[in-house]
């Protein structure tokens, strides 16, 4: 039998796990409101406790304390002045107990040492046995003693107090012992830990109060920004967010406001390069096709008219070959695939081959070229010479196609330090000033009436970025505009390994030095 191994197929890739959206009721007003209210509840619930245990205690040992000051006063008199005989006892017992002047307050009772009671000053329990726990502690250790509870006979809550009677001698006579009702004090209680809840109530109804304002001054301008935000989702480019508070909120509005209006602007770019490229691809794609069915339909017999239908399709081809290359280069900057061959070179030799390249059509304009450069000086970069050459070309042809009306261009390449530095003036209509900071943006161009795609000065920019260098445009309107190229010069002794001096290069025939063409 033949087996064969069966190829494993190799397993996906896990695919990371969608982050997890939690449920918000009633949104940001209501988990807002949940998270504040639930800590203002639990800090308000703590604050009734506190008041609570703190007014019960403070009552409550008010009582105690003079009930035991009563109790231990009335033993220790009794202590001093009448304790020589039982009979002495009793008898200042019983004026004590017709003379008690706080009977709708406390009851006062004398007890006898097994624990009944002997005198009372309400006349009821008189006979019976304390009922409460305090008097039986209070004799049988023969120190104060406090109860608060329930009483067994009235069913009612109360406070007593024991304090046991000695003789002189320290003999146990018997007890003299008080009993309040803490009706009215419980009452006071209740009183005051309504009031500190209605406090609260109030509170929290403040709270609540001034929460929903705020949080209403958030939500709404959140709610129209997102509104807003539909609407440009939609399409509907430029809209705008009335600022309310200067504040957070305040300045997403105007970033809301800033990205609405360049989303606007951009759109309008787009459909203007849309547009212009359409036009820009017709011309040349009419010119062509229009001649090739000239030359097809017989009109090829002229030699002449020949060479000049083939010259006018090789020159509009040309012209559609560089178009697609701008927009094929604007496409690699866009996805981030824009790459440099990267070596050092010298500068003015792809500056020269520029100049060289446009000359003759210049002339032919009766525009005047001038150039002027240090031959002594080093121009060496670490870049992409073909990068740079298609930056001089695009930065000539804009200052033929914009500033040739000057008649007049002027070139100028200079070191300045660590740096290389090419000057391209042209003595034109100029830019106007408030579209100076656009000019390198893609899509844009502007007022000017000139034919264009409006996104070769964006590719000249990036590419000048990227070899770590600068493009700035400078212009005055009527008088001409400088595009001003800045780029770090390279050490060429060190990138070459050579110790000696650098050979020179020869003499470019078309540098003004040298027999122009």
């Amino acid at each position: 039998m033949n087996y064969h191994k069966q190829k494993k197929k190799p397993e996906a890739p896990p695919q990371p796990a969608a982050p997890k959206v939690l449920h918000s009721p009633g949104g940001i007003k209501g988990r807002w409101m949940m998270n504040s209210l639930s800590f203002v509840l639990v800090i308000l619930a703590a604050v009734v406790i506190l008041v609570s245990v703190g007014i019960s205690g403070y009552y409550y040992a008010t009582v105690r304390d003079n009930l035991v000051s009563r109790a231990t006063t009335s033993a220790d008199t009794f202590r001093k002045y009448f304790t020589e005989t039982y009979d002495q006892f009793y008898a200042q017992a019983e004026s004590t107990v017709a003379t008690f002047q706080e009977q709708d307050k406390l009851e006062q009772q004398f007890l006898d040492a097994n624990g009944r009671i002997l005198l009372s000053t309400s006349g009821l329990s008189a006979g019976g046995m304390a009922s409460t726990e305090d008097a039986t502690q209070a004799l049988s250790t023969q120190k104060t003693a406090v109860f608060t509870g329930r009483d067994p006979l009235s069913d009612e809550r109360v406070m007593s107090v024991t304090t046991p009677l000695l003789s002189a001698r320290g003999d146990l006579i018997g007890g003299v012992r008080y009993i309040t009702s803490l009706r009215i004090v419980e009452r006071q209680i209740w009183i005051i830990i309504g009031i500190a809840l209605l406090a609260c109530l109030i509170f929290l109804m403040l709270v609540v109060a001034s929460n929903s304002y705020f949080v209403k001054s958030i939500v709404d301008p959140v709610l129209k920004i997102n509104s807003i935000a539909k609407e440009i989702a939609a399409g509907r480019y430029g809209v705008r967010l009335q600022k309310t508070y200067d504040d957070e909120i305040g300045e997403l509005c105007d970033t809301i406001n800033y990205m609405s209006d360049e989303i606007s602007r951009a759109e309008r770019m787009k459909n203007d390069f849309i547009s212009s490229v359409s036009h820009e691809l017709r011309t040349p794609l009419t010119a062509i096709g229009g001649w090739s069915e000239t030359l097809l339909a017989g009109g090829g017999e002229d030699p002449e008219e020949v060479m000049q239908g083939l010259t006018i399709i090789q020159k509009e081809s040309n012209r559609l070959t560089r178009m697609v290359e701008e927009l094929l280069d604007f496409a690699r900057i866009e996805s981030g695939r824009m790459k440099l061959e990267v070596e050092l070179f010298d500068l003015s030799i792809e500056l020269y081959e520029a100049v060289y390249m446009y000359e003759n059509l210049l002339q032919k304009s009766g525009i005047q070229l001038n150039y002027d450069e240090d031959v002594d000086a080093n121009y060496f970069i670490n870049g992409d010479r073909h990068r740079m050459k298609q930056v001089f070309l695009n930065i000539l042809d804009n200052a033929a196609k914009y500033g040739g009306d000057g008649k007049k261009i002027d070139i100028t390449l200079l070191r300045d330090g660590g740096k290389v530095v090419a000057m391209v003036r042209d003595y034109g209509a100029g830019i106007p000033e408030a579209e100076l900071p656009f000019v390198k943006e893609k899509f844009y161009k502007g007022s000017s009436k000139q034919r264009g795609s409006g996104i070769g000065l964006a590719v000249t920019d990036e590419i000048v970025s990227l070899h770590g260098g600068t493009l700035d445009i400078a212009s005055t309107l009527g008088a001409g505009t400088t595009v001003t190229v800045t780029l770090p010069a390279a050490e060429a002794e060190k990138a070459l390994g050579i110790t000696g001096a650098i050979p020179k290069i020869p003499d470019n025939p078309y540098s003004p030095e040298g027999d122009q063409p």
